[in-house]
């Protein structure tokens, strides 16, 4: 039998991140968020998707102060998205009117219609 000493010399383990198994024939199964990002529904992660895409056409366009605006909207929609994995209902709502303003510019592109059909969806309409 052990003593409390002997058995204070065995493993410890102070803190762990992710999966990990102790023993023989054991089966680990990890599912972790993006690190940053709390669980994000599939319309937040649809809409960052199209938020991206549509960041990077607007950078070959030529920039008004409407694709300067709906840039900067579209950077804080994302970074929201990113952090918290959501946007707020404010957010939605600026976004969508940037989307309008420059809807010559968007109504061109196919991920300016996409971010529109995801901001509408989150909004219900």
């Amino acid at each position: 039998m052990a003593t409390a000493d002997e058995r204070d010399r065995g493993i410890h383990i102070g803190e762990v991140h992710g999966a990990f198994a102790i023993g023989d024939h054991n089966t680990v199964t990890h599912n972790e968020n993006t690190p940053g990002r709390p669980g994000t529904d599939p319309a937040h992660e649809e809409l960052l998707a199209a938020v991206r895409q549509l960041r990077e056409d607007l950078a070959r366009v030529i920039e008004t102060p409407q694709v300067t605006l709906l840039t900067a909207e579209l950077a804080d929609a994302q970074e929201e998205i990113e952090t918290t994995g959501r946007t707020a209902p404010g957010r939605l709502d600026r976004l969508r009117t940037a989307l309008a303003d420059a809807g010559a510019v968007t109504g061109m592109l196919a991920s300016g219609a996409a971010v529109g059909q995801a901001v509408a969806a989150l909004l219900g309409g």
